[in-house]
């Protein structure tokens, strides 16, 4: 039994997808996209010299477009750069439901949040801005 040498390809895509799990290196990927761009010539009839030259084109054409990309899309956020909800900490609020340590509603980062105070004897009327001291889960806690 002769296995096509498209699946060889698929073989080598995959072998090549397995690294770029283990060690997050972009690099491998751009090589599995090679491979199987060189899988499905070789499925259409292509010889091996025109699978390995689609393989190398393919492979070195993302190299040289995506990997620039990616390193400026990386630096491009100062070191230490806070994202995601800790990106939120600090900012302030509108209130938009009375706000106590119950619970509340107020509208952060053009978001509707749930809300509540950080200290049990303050509260918050709607129209009030506050600031938020941090997120427990999808609760803002504020004061």
């Amino acid at each position: 039994m002769e296995i096509d040498a498209w699946v060889w390809w698929l073989i080598g895509a995959v072998g090549l997808g397995i690294p770029l799990v283990i060690t997050a290196m972009p690099e491998f990927g751009m090589f599995s996209a090679g491979a199987v761009a060189a899988a499905i010539t070789a499925a259409l009839g292509g010889g091996v010299v025109a699978q390995v030259l689609v393989f190398v084109v393919v492979s070195v054409a993302l190299i040289a477009v995506v990997r620039p990309y990616a390193v400026r899309q990386r630096n491009a956020a100062p070191a230490g750069a806070a994202t995601g909800i800790d990106a939120l900490k600090g900012r302030q609020a509108v209130v938009l439901e009375r706000v106590d340590r119950s619970g509340g509603r107020i509208k952060l980062a053009g978001e509707i949040w749930s809300a509540r105070s950080y200290d049990e004897e303050n509260s918050f009327e709607p129209g009030q801005k506050v600031d938020v001291v941090e997120i427990d889960g999808a609760t803002a806690i504020v004061m």
